[in-house]
């Protein structure tokens, strides 16, 4: 089983880096273009982490400080029970997508972004991001929605325990 999950992080990696490729090579740098009233492509780069956070801190500290997370991610999924597949997929995910903006930051010193959500009525912008960090956005959402299915069966049964 450990070699499907290594061949799905493989394809997420490349999933996002070709996507990365595809927005360097095809769209113009800081400027919007629509592709729904409310979604946008919009070519930026990010030199920090999440909603630019630690930019300044300079390339090769965040390269060191991304690699010590996945380390840390890949020690937490080895931790979980077996069978836990929604959880394995979320490990998956986020390690696909830690490793993809690792990627951008030892090769490039920044990370690619294109992905602009907005409601231009409103004013409102939200932080551009890009493919591997919607893998790790879903990633933490699965592992939480499984935390949380496993806590109700584990308190399901310590109830119907405690009733007999």
């Amino acid at each position: 089983m450990r070699i499907f999950w290594a061949i799905l992080i493989i394809v997420l990696v490349m999933i996002d880096q070709l996507t990365k490729w595809m927005v360097e090579s095809m769209l113009p740098l800081q400027q919007q273009i629509e592709v729904i009233p409310f979604f946008s492509l919009f070519r930026t780069y990010n030199f920090g982490v999440a909603f630019s956070f630690l930019d300044g801190l300079g390339q090769w500290p965040l390269v060191v400080m991304t690699g010590l997370i996945i380390c840390f991610v890949f020690w937490l999924w080895r931790s979980i029970e077996p069978n836990r597949v929604l959880s394995e997929y979320g490990y998956a995910l986020i390690i696909s997508g830690a490793i993809g903006n690792l990627i951008d930051r030892a090769w490039l010193g920044k990370v690619v972004d294109m992905v602009l959500f907005h409601i231009d009525s409103l004013d409102f912008r939200f932080a551009v991001f890009n493919v591997a960090d919607t893998f790790i956005t879903i990633g933490a959402a699965a592992i939480i929605l499984d935390e949380f299915r496993t806590w109700q069966k584990a308190r399901k049964l310590n109830t119907e325990q405690g009733s007999q």
